[in-house]
């Protein structure tokens, strides 16, 4: 890529609050960098009607048993694996429903892989390597908004159908013309220059809460603002599950205990077994009569 085109992204300019940085305390660089990353979330805010149908593409996808797929390179790749991993303890998913991808494979998720994120093909292939359908969601992230590796994954997934989306932080991004869904967020120059790690980082990962928990929530994945479908697979989910209970049901801590054990360790189920005062068969037949939503399932 040619200097003259970096000069062209807000992401490549140099801040002008902090030309001095080298020189700043600690204290004065805490400041500067605390009010920069301030505006981060109010960038964000401003494309909420850009991310909006973004979610409700990807719940229209998981409804048909489509999957949500995030692909980017360096730290937007690894942002997106993150975000993927963690929906399988916290949703209760399969790691097959959201999908992390990342330019250079599982490796580069600590080393760089020299090329990776220039080799279109590359992008290509790895959805390939998905078996995309029609059904699916593609997320291209990418802090420039040009990064090949992403480009050409977004061109493959709509040249087979697939709904596109992407994630930018520069306005009037290349990978915006190569997404239906494009969303550019504009958080101006990084507090380091050049550092995208930073607030173009903090953006997209607060555009990715927004897209797989929001999505999980049109899904049935959420009672409340409880996470009903959380998998106990660690001493401290337990115990969250049972104080998930508690919150859900009113119930004491024994009784959450209790309950929590007869549904095998199924939170939701437990749910719904004290509220529809219902035994565990029948709690089960309306989780799967409601699609999982735990208001149809006690009514």
């Amino acid at each position: 890529m040619k200097s003259i085109d970096l000069d062209k992204l807000t992401t490549e300019k140099r801040n002008t609050e902090t030309f001095d940085l080298d020189q700043m305390s600690v204290a004065e660089a805490l400041k500067k960098m605390n009010r920069e990353d301030q505006l981060v979330a109010t960038a964000v805010e401003n494309q909420l009607s850009a991310i909006q149908p973004v979610i409700e593409a990807v719940i229209g996808a998981f409804h048909q048993e489509g999957r949500l797929i995030y692909m980017g390179a360096g730290t937007s790749g690894r942002l997106g694996v993150l975000d993927a991993a963690e929906c399988v303890p916290t949703f209760g998913v399969s790691p097959e429903m959201v999908v992390g991808l990342i330019a250079g494979g599982p490796s580069a998720m600590t080393v760089a892989v020299e090329g990776a994120e220039d080799n279109p093909t590359l992008g290509q292939k790895d959805l390939e390597g998905l078996h995309l359908t029609t059904k699916d969601v593609v997320v291209g992230i990418a802090a420039s908004g040009r990064t090949p590796y992403v480009i050409g994954g977004l061109d493959y997934a709509n040249k087979l159908g697939a709904t596109t989306a992407s994630i930018a932080c520069n306005l009037n991004a290349e990978i915006s013309k190569h997404a239906s869904l494009p969303i550019e967020v504009d958080c101006g120059p990084e507090f380091l220059t050049g550092s995208t790690r930073l607030k173009a980082g903090t953006a997209q990962k607060l555009i990715l809460n927004m897209i797989s928990t929001i999505a999980m929530i049109g899904i049935g994945k959420v009672y409340n603002n409880l996470m009903v479908d959380v998998r106990p697979t660690n001493e401290k989910l337990v115990e969250r599950s049972k104080r998930i209970i508690m919150e859900a049901t009113g119930v004491d801590y024994d009784t959450a205990a209790k309950i929590f054990t007869l549904a095998e360790e199924n939170v939701k189920l437990a749910i719904v077994m004290i509220l529809a005062d219902v035994s565990k068969l029948e709690a089960t037949e309306r989780l799967q009569e409601s699609q999982g939503f735990i208001r149809k399932a006690i009514r």
